[in-house]
């Protein structure tokens, strides 16, 4: 199994998705003579899950059942263990876009956090990519080695427990994005700029305050950055309904001397016109006030290396 290469089958040492809805799944590694607690029953690893294809229905010891899913950066993201804040899909998006990501690509990446990020981009990048990624605690950067080897994607990635600040990525005049993700990334610019290519480069900072933003923005433009910009993304989600409108009467047509005749004869034609009108209905889609609005989460702020 591996993050960037699907399988078909589930093997012994492989991470799944145990999918029980859309607000329900966790991860599970599969284990031979391993069991797995789900409020359905017992999911045993030997006969429900090793040699069977992902996406199959797999029945629990108490009638239920559940889906077993191939993993996927986007999956593991809502799944991971959280040793820190994590991005998520939408911010995650945004950036492989804007930093002009590919396969190929080399990209840093400081701090690593839980590693929501750092899968996205090396699924991107693979099979000929590279991500330098400098994690400051030393307990989280040995998870996140662990983690990557487990899911084979080890070799598309170099973790480093160092303060990037002080001691910047550990390369020089290669990468083509930087992403920053530290409590004071204006520190970190001229590392950056080290570690981006002669040629041009783009970087991403990653920010919860307006105060840090300006700040960073302040040192990009004092290391020669251009294009600089920060953008903001608000979730919202809305309840879209089906509700009924009437057909808009734009005018008497051909017949409308004919309906104003008719409009004159006994009430009880009248009211046959009436309740033809009331029929001249039409079926609409409509977005209703969001019923939730999800929080700030930050400020994104990109900017280009200059190549002069």
């Amino acid at each position: 199994m591996s993050f960037i290469d699907y399988r078909e089958t589930i093997k012994e040492g492989d991470t799944a998705i145990v999918f029980l809805g859309h607000e329900s799944m966790f991860p599970v590694k599969v284990q031979h003579g391993g069991k797995t607690q789900t409020k359905y029953g017992v999911i045993r690893h030997s006969t429900d899950l090793i040699g069977k294809q992902y996406g199959s229905k797999v029945t629990c010891s108490k009638g239920g059942w559940v889906y077993i899913l191939h993993p996927t950066p986007e999956l593991w993201t809502l799944n991971l263990p959280h040793r820190t804040q994590i991005l998520y899909s939408t911010d995650i998006s945004l950036i492989t876009m804007m930093l002009e990501l590919k396969p190929g690509s080399i990209v840093c990446e400081s701090g690593t956090g839980s590693g929501s990020l750092s899968h996205a981009i090396i699924r991107t990048i693979a099979p000929t990519g590279h991500l330098y990624t400098v994690e400051f605690h030393q307990q989280r950067a040995e998870k996140a080695i662990e983690e990557f080897e487990e899911h084979k994607v080890g070799h598309l990635v170099t973790v480093k427990n160092q303060d990037v600040c002080k001691n910047g990525f550990g390369i020089t005049h290669l990468a083509d994005a930087v992403f920053l993700d530290i409590p004071s990334p204006w520190e970190a610019i001229g590392h950056a700029k080290s570690a981006l290519k002669c040629e041009g480069g783009r970087i991403c900072s990653f920010s919860p305050c307006i105060e840090q933003v300006q700040r960073t923005c302040l040192a990009l433009e004092e290391h020669g950055f251009a294009e600089c910009n920060t953008l903001e993304i608000l979730l919202r989600v809305y309840n879209v309904r089906t509700i009924s409108l009437p057909v808009p009467d734009l005018g008497k047509g051909i017949g409308g001397n004919a309906r104003a005749e008719s409009d004159k004869g006994s009430p009880s034609d009248q009211g046959a016109s009436s309740a033809g009108l009331q029929q001249g209905n039409a079926q609409f889609k409509s977005g209703v006030p969001p019923r939730e609005m999800v929080g700030h989460t930050g400020y994104l702020t990109f900017a280009t290396k200059s190549l002069f």
